[in-house]
């Protein structure tokens, strides 16, 4: 059964109790801007609510997940953003985060990352906010922050450090460190590597089976698997706005934006 999220962009539908969201930009590599990342956050609060639907799953369209923060419509955004302010800026990304990032790991239901492509950015964030991982032997993860001149948001610090240890996050941070699906899962960043033919039917039969399993002792599994990792998602991504915003106003920012439209390297200067 599909289900109207509002936009072409996202697609959602339902079967045997599951719940399947397909980014659905593909000639963009699904990078996400504000009109997706609301209806994706409006779906998620009624798939939470939702007594038919036992897990749910994300994937992308084509051969990406999800490239991160479409910085074509970012760098378009540059010259309007004095219209908002600073303040009211923050808030309102703070809303978007807990809406997504967090509803995904705190909701009492199970979610699955199907990664069929690269995952980066803000990507990578919403992968790593979902119980489970499981990508084609194509896939690659990165941050990619460093290499638009940004300091990551949608909780990626919290998140990596708590699955992969805080060594490993700095690096993929630092460096915008590119990991193959066979060394993700080396690492614990997903949890399994299939044909890139099979991904979908194989995140899509491990859904199958939580919806059929102890959705209650589900529940409680989950609320004790994030209380072992302890609450200060919500903290860490509140600061990573702060910041992330402090960064968008800066030179080296516009710089970045700018070189990747016009397809060059970005030339830095610490300001």
């Amino acid at each position: 059964m599909n289900y109207e999220t509002g936009t072409p962009e996202l697609l959602a539908e339902v079967t045997n109790s599951v719940g399947i969201l397909t980014l659905n930009r593909p000639d963009r590599r699904n990078a996400l801007y504000f009109p997706v990342i609301d209806a994706l956050a409006s779906v998620l609060a009624e798939w939470e609510r939702d007594p038919t639907i036992g897990a749910i799953v994300i994937t992308g369209a084509g051969s990406a997940f999800s490239a991160g923060g479409d910085i074509k419509v970012m760098s378009n955004d540059l010259e309007g953003r004095e219209a908002v302010s600073y303040d009211i800026a923050v808030h309102e990304q703070r809303l978007r985060q807990r809406a997504t990032t967090e509803r995904l790991m705190r909701m009492p239901k199970i979610t699955i990352a199907a990664i069929p492509g690269a995952a980066a950015g803000m990507g990578l964030s919403l992968a790593l906010a979902c119980d489970l991982r499981y990508a084609s032997r194509s896939a690659v993860l990165t941050t990619a922050f460093g290499k638009v001149g940004l300091s990551g948001d949608y909780g990626a610090s919290w998140l990596l450090t708590q699955i992969v240890g805080s060594a490993r996050a700095r690096q993929m941070l630092y460096f915008s460190e590119i990991v193959s699906a066979d060394d993700a899962k080396a690492i614990g960043l997903i949890n399994d590597v299939f044909a890139d033919d099979d991904l979908l039917d194989g995140a899509r039969q491990r859904a199958e089976q939580i919806a059929a399993g102890p959705l209650v002792a589900y529940r409680y599994m989950k609320e004790n698997l994030n209380r072992a990792m302890g609450d200060g998602l919500r903290d860490a991504m509140d600061l990573e706005v702060t910041h992330h915003f402090h960064f968008m106003s800066t030179a080296d920012h516009r710089e970045a934006t700018s070189a990747f439209v016009e397809k060059r390297p970005p030339r830095f200067r610490g300001r």
